[in-house]
């Protein structure tokens, strides 16, 4: 019997990328392929490529080095967003066999097939973004403990830092009734967390026109999430990311008395600074989005908030990034994630004025992440000596195992092997040397 051929994955980027690399190493797996780790020798190396940012394409190069150190006589594929974005820069990366753009990515078996006929050294892949009307369905799967599933793709915002609509296309969801049936897929496959995931995904409820060619406004987030809710089986869901703009009040009531959706929100703010929102053409003020973080803290006092923030904008003064600090110091958020901005071509930003110094952006990268610690800490501490749910998965330490409260709280405890994929409640003792909660679990007397 012959050796089945082998392919291994690596996923650079956001958690989209995860579920569509999960859903393609499903193709390979059907087919009759050997799954291997990113370390060892494959037939076939997978690359899910981001293009959020220069070191994102730098990662691409990287990871192109890895594979053929690993397997020199292997065929290296390059998809995603970085693909989309540079498909002939990335052909010429020496040991790149095949780019596939955002709209071959699921026919990669196909185009493999291609490779066998052919030296196929840099065999090239890519339509235009904006022809791509269909909708790619996704889900991970890779533990008992998580999903990550694909309910929404593309984004009609423009930011004027950002290459994703470049990358992803317009704005396009899958239907309601498709995403429920992929999240019962999920439940029965034993998985207790489902997390939303898609480039904007409070613009859910786009579908194409048939008889216009458009995209239009068929249903809301809302509705996506009255429906999972009501599925059996898993027990959390969890939103991975809403633009500020679009957590209206409707949404906050709902997450608020949702027995599935957990107190958890991601609002990417970008800036403290109303003239940076302006010029970065995001469609909010930082009134609104401080409107969205009381009205959070209102229904849901225990809610953890992350944000998205961005250092070394064009134009960003002293005085500008000092108003955003402020903003960020002041907001009742628990945690950020901060980015050092990074000229892209073809975006409006990247030929504005007032370009701020490398060494002043790390800067101040720095001290946006060290207020982010003293944020998340506090948040942790006011939480010690309180009991909250917690669904435990394997730990990276040997011996250990570790788990989110509904609210991201992390906890490590030692390993109990019953344990794992249940959800149970936790009494949160005092912080380790990480910052994360040791903990007790209670029985049921100790509840009662």
């Amino acid at each position: 019997m012959a050796t089945p051929r082998s392919v291994a994955f690596h996923t650079l980027g956001c958690k989209l990328n995860f579920a569509e690399t999960s859903s393609i190493a499903r193709l390979f797996e059907d087919a009759g392929y050997a799954i291997h780790t990113w370390e060892e020798a494959a037939d076939f190396y997978v690359i899910n490529t981001c293009s959020v940012t220069d070191f994102a394409d730098r990662k691409c190069r990287k990871a192109v080095r890895h594979a053929l150190r690993q397997s020199p006589q292997a065929k290296i594929i390059m998809m995603g967003c970085y693909a989309q974005l540079k498909p002939e820069e990335i052909a010429g990366i020496p040991g790149v066999d095949l780019v596939l753009g955002a709209g071959e990515k699921f026919k990669i078996l196909e185009y493999i097939d291609q490779l066998r006929d052919t030296s196929g050294k840099g065999l090239v892949a890519v339509q235009d973004i904006q022809s791509i009307t269909h909708f790619d369905q996704s889900f991970s799967f890779g533990d008992r403990t998580r999903s990550f599933l694909k309910v929404q793709d593309g984004c009609d915002y423009n930011c004027a830092f950002c290459t994703i609509p470049q990358a992803r296309g317009k704005s396009r969801s899958e239907s309601i009734d498709q995403i429920v049936a992929n999240a019962r897929a999920i439940a029965e496959m034993g998985v207790k967390e489902i997390v939303l995931t898609g480039v904007n995904i409070g613009d859910f409820g786009k579908y194409l026109d048939s008889q216009t060619g458009r995209f239009r406004r068929q249903t809301k987030f809302l509705t996506l999430l009255h429906a999972l809710d009501a599925v059996e089986g898993i027990d959390r869901i969890r939103i991975s990311s809403i633009e500020p703009n679009l957590c209206d009040d409707e949404v906050i009531d709902f997450i608020s008395q949702s027995n599935t959706i957990v107190p958890h929100l991601h609002l990417p703010l970008q800036s403290g600074n109303d003239k940076q929102l302006e010029q970065m053409q995001r469609r909010y003020r930082r009134d609104l989005y401080a409107d969205r973080v009381s009205a959070i803290k209102e229904k849901m006092p225990h809610a953890n908030i992350g944000v998205d923030v961005i250092v070394g904008f064009p134009g960003e003064t002293d005085e500008d990034f000092a108003e955003t600090y402020r903003f960020i110091q002041d907001l009742d958020v628990t945690y950020l994630h901060v980015f050092t901005y990074s000229e892209r071509p073809n975006t409006p930003a990247y030929a504005m004025p007032g370009k701020v110094p490398m060494e002043v952006r790390r800067q101040r990268n720095k001290m946006l992440t060290i207020l982010s610690e003293k944020k998340r800490r506090a948040f942790y501490e006011a939480f010690c000596g309180s009991t909250r749910p917690v669904l435990f998965e394997k730990s990276t330490h040997p011996g250990q195992m570790s788990g989110f409260t509904d609210n991201y709280l992390k906890v490590e405890m030692p390993e109990d092997a019953l344990m794992l994929n249940t959800i149970r409640p936790v009494q949160l003792s005092q912080l380790n040397a990480e910052g994360h909660f040791e903990g007790l679990i209670l029985t049921a007397e100790a509840i009662g």
